[in-house]
């Protein structure tokens, strides 16, 4: 499934058809930088304490492509959606782990 634009927000975690975790870390006008995890990354749970973005890169691009993506419904934190709100702690571990500060102060 696509996504609306109005569906890709900051502080969310997405994941793709091809199971690959992305996180959207930051948007500004029509740009947006988020971190994607490997694609077929095992589903996370809901006691997952670590996030699987590890020493990947983040990426920036216009939010109509990423949103362009193919979509599903996954479980996380014991609610099945499109979308899952990150926590700060999680949110924060995801830009340590794909070293986005730096990009997003400049975005």
């Amino acid at each position: 499934m696509k996504l609306k634009e109005k569906d890709v927000e900051v502080g969310y975690l997405y994941l793709t058809s091809a199971n690959q975790y992305r996180a959207v870390l930051a948007m500004k006008g029509e740009f947006m930088i988020y971190a994607p995890s490997l694609e077929g990354t095992e589903p996370l749970n809901a006691n997952a304490t670590k996030m699987p973005f590890e020493n990947q890169p983040f990426k920036k691009c216009q939010i109509v492509t990423y949103a362009k993506k193919d979509y599903q419904t996954f479980n996380f934190n014991g609610a099945d959606a499109i979308r899952h709100k990150l926590n700060e702690n999680q949110l924060a571990q995801v830009i340590a782990q794909c070293d986005a500060k730096s990009a997003i102060a400049a975005l």
